[in-house]
C-alpha cells in the first residue's frame, strides 16, 4: 500500500497535502497542513471532485479528470486523481508567492501516480 506523499512537503511554498477518498470525502493521510485544516479541506474538495464529475456526465463527455486548480489571491490548492484508483485524489495546498504552479502540478502528477491502493 503506497501512499507516500512526502516530496510534495519539498515544494516552495508547501502549506499542506493529502489523499482523500472521493467515495467517503474521508483524508486517508495527510503532510503538512498546520493551521490549515485538511480534514475540511479534504471533505470540501469531495465536492468539488463529485461536482465536476456530475458536469461531465451532464454534458457527456467521455473522459476523466487529471486535475483541478483552484486559484485564490493568496494561494494555490490542486487536485489530482489517482490513476490506479479514481475514487482517490491528491489535494495539495502551497503558498501562492513563494510556490511554483507548474512543478506542484508536474510533482502532484509524479506522486499520484505512485500511489497504489
Amino acid at each position: 500500500m503506497a501512499m507516500d506523499l512526502s516530496p510534495l512537503t519539498k515544494l516552495n511554498g508547501f502549506i499542506g497535502a493529502c489523499l482523500v477518498d472521493s467515495e467517503s470525502g474521508m483524508m486517508m493521510t495527510k503532510e503538512g497542513g498546520g493551521d490549515f485544516d485538511l480534514e475540511v479541506a479534504a471533505a470540501a474538495n469531495t465536492e468539488v471532485v463529485r461536482a465536476k464529475r456530475r458536469a461531465m456526465s451532464e454534458l457527456k463527455l467521455d473522459d476523466k479528470i487529471e486535475d483541478i486548480l483552484i486559484s485564490l489571491g493568496d494561494q494555490y490548492h490542486v487536485i489530482s486523481l489517482v490513476p490506479s484508483n479514481d475514487a482517490l485524489f491528491v489535494y495539495t495546498a502551497v503558498d501562492r508567492e513563494n510556490g511554483n504552479l507548474a512543478l506542484t502540478k508536474v510533482t502532484m502528477k509524479t506522486v499520484a501516480s505512485k500511489i497504489k491502493l
